[in-house]
């Protein structure tokens, strides 16, 4: 049996190599993983466990605060920050389970826009076509488990930060719902859309990193039978402009489910969607909520390069009115009510995760129109589950050449149920 102390150090070889063109990472803790590493292979010498999780390597988003060092987002701006007091909530129960936290992970500047691009800290490549990008703002997570430099790694999600990058990295990725998970020490976003969840290789690394960030005891997810389950799949808008390989794959993977006794039916959701983008046409809560982070710099302009594709709209939310804002709010508390009981009839949604694969970087670096399409059309889809405060997952869907994925989407609350029948869907999909 490999140690954990000699795969980590295959994973620090692999990175040592790299280190002049590092993009996944933008800061390694080499000698603290060691330590960590050693202390599970000593644990495991003496029959000892802290749960799933004992010697697990674990990256984390350059959001996440971990004790004495500046929390850089992604941005230069905060290289001179105050260092943190202490380690992040979900650090520190992540160290306590066991695992050895490897480094921090590239993201968008600020955890704005899903595209994965980073102009101060280079674009990490997708993890299987390194010319084509990541997806944001979770951009190094979704890679590192792609790549395998890391078993599981922490993000976050304000409308499908981690989805995103799982989809098109061909991984799994969990979006908790909101405020299940301490956001202690996390740099905001959105204080009410943002969510912290995993990435991983499997529903089962996804629900036990869960358990041990929301502090619950992980246990095994007992299974669960796919046979009268009901399905919705809202399609509608959230189904125009799919790529075909995305829509074959979502229709086979429908096919298999249904196969295993599954009852699909539609389930109609896009009144719900116009309304919400009724509620926010003068400005999305994300940027609005950004903006109140981001106030002082913005008023008084950035003192280091901003990327335009983040200051751009967050500067345009700072100029509405208190109350478009306070107003959107309570259009949402609204709208949230009617989803969950639209939702009450089906058991969860199923929908593609991203309705493309990974365009090539310098594509969308070329042309800003398509740039602007591609990063409306990556969001499109996720940001349902934040908007209308659910819980949701994505599974990579077999047989791509690119990945994409298959997006369940459960009810508020629902996130134990919702990773056993994904569990139930990996297996079935041949995942896992």
């Amino acid at each position: 049996m490999q140690s954990i102390r000699d795969r980590l150090e295959i994973i620090l070889s692999r990175l040592a190599n790299r280190a002049g063109d590092e993009k996944v990472f933008t800061k390694l803790y080499a000698e603290a993983a060691r330590a960590a590493a050693d202390a599970s292979d000593a644990r495991k010498k003496a029959g000892v466990t802290l749960g799933p999780l004992d010697g697990t390597i674990v990256s984390i988003k350059d959001l996440f605060d971990v004790a004495g060092e500046a929390t850089t987002a992604g941005s230069l701006m905060l290289r001179t920050a105050t260092p943190a007091v202490r380690d992040a909530a979900i650090v520190s129960r992540l160290r306590q389970a066991g695992a050895v936290i490897i480094g921090k992970t590239n993201m968008t500047e600020f955890a704005f826009t899903a595209i994965g691009d980073n102009m101060h800290y280079g674009t990490p490549g997708n993890a299987l076509d390194s010319s084509r990008i990541p997806g944001g703002s979770s951009s190094g997570a979704g890679v590192s488990v792609g790549e395998g430099t890391s078993d599981i790694s922490i993000g976050s999600d304000t409308g499908g930060s981690i989805r995103i990058p799982a989809s098109l990295n061909g991984v799994v990725g969990f979006k908790p719902t909101a405020r299940r998970v301490p956001l202690t020490g996390a740099f905001p976003l959105s204080g009410t859309l943002d969510s912290i969840g995993p990435l991983a290789r499997t529903v089962a690394q996804c629900a036990a990193a869960d358990a041990v960030m929301a502090g619950e005891v992980p246990t095994e997810l007992a299974a669960i039978s796919l046979a009268g389950l009901r399905i919705g799949i809202p399609r509608g808008v959230l189904f125009g402009d799919t790529e075909d390989k995305v829509a074959e794959a979502f229709e086979h993977c429908v096919g298999k489910i249904e196969k295993a006794g599954a009852h699909i039916v539609d389930l109609a959701i896009d009144d719900m969607i116009a309304e919400f983008r009724a509620a926010t046409k003068r400005g999305s809560i994300a940027a609005m909520e950004g903006a109140e982070v981001h106030a002082d710099w913005l008023a008084t302009g950035a003192s280091v390069p901003v990327d335009p594709h983040v200051s751009g709209p967050l500067s345009r939310a700072a100029m509405l009115p208190t109350p478009v804002y306070i107003r959107a709010l309570r259009r949402r508390r609204a709208l949230i009510a009617a989803m969950d009981e639209r939702l009450a009839s089906v058991d969860m949604l199923a929908l593609p995760t991203t309705p493309v694969t990974a365009p090539t970087i310098v594509s969308l670096a070329e042309d800003a129109e398509l740039r602007d399409r591609i990063e409306g059309l990556l969001l499109r889809n996720t940001q349902v589950a934040n908007q209308f405060d659910l819980c949701a997952i994505s599974l990579p869907m077999p047989g791509m050449a690119l990945p994409a994925g298959l997006m369940l989407v459960a009810r508020n609350g629902h996130d134990q149920r919702l990773l056993r029948i994904a569990a139930a869907i990996e297996a079935l999909l041949g995942g896992g």
